[in-house]
């Protein structure tokens, strides 16, 4: 299997219109975002310096998935940074080992571009985290369609 993760900071329109549609279809619609809308905030995490900043899983130098480190994914936990958010892959390549890459390298990356001790996560899957090192420590209401979530940390140093 032929995979790597690279930081992406100048997307092909290709790339930057598949990860667009990605969000959107997750969680843009839902929330009430137009695809554009989105495709701006995709446009715009993209960063080499600052926050948020984005990174792609290539298998054979096609975008597969992606994640993002973000300073504010959640309303109501404002006092928690940075954040992994938007942890995707995309369908047809799920169940094949693909989440397992993509999620190896998330500690070493965050660890290479984050000024921080933690990185914080919040999710209502159950027992996947905990395999890459995460520890859940609080189970709280979003007063949004996610309901009660679980949150986690991953300590980088």
């Amino acid at each position: 299997m032929s995979a790597e993760i690279r930081k992406i900071v100048s997307p092909t329109e290709e790339e930057l219109n598949t990860m667009s549609l990605w969000m959107y279809e997750w969680w843009g619609e839902r929330e009430g975002y137009c695809f554009d809308a989105v495709k701006r905030y995709m446009k715009n995490s993209m960063n080499d310096t600052r926050l948020p900043k984005t990174f792609g899983l290539y298998k054979d130098g096609i975008l597969i998935g992606i994640y993002q480190f973000t300073n504010h994914d959640l309303f109501v936990r404002p006092d928690i940074y940075p954040w992994l958010a938007n942890v995707y892959i995309d369908k047809n390549y799920r169940n094949a080992g693909f989440g397992k890459i993509l999620l190896e390298s998330v500690k070493e990356n965050a660890v290479s571009e984050l000024d921080s001790d933690e990185l914080y996560l919040f999710t209502n899957h159950k027992n996947l985290y905990e395999r890459f090192g995460w520890e859940m420590f609080a189970e709280e209401e979003t007063y949004q369609q996610e309901g009660i979530v679980s949150f986690y940390r991953l300590k980088l140093r």
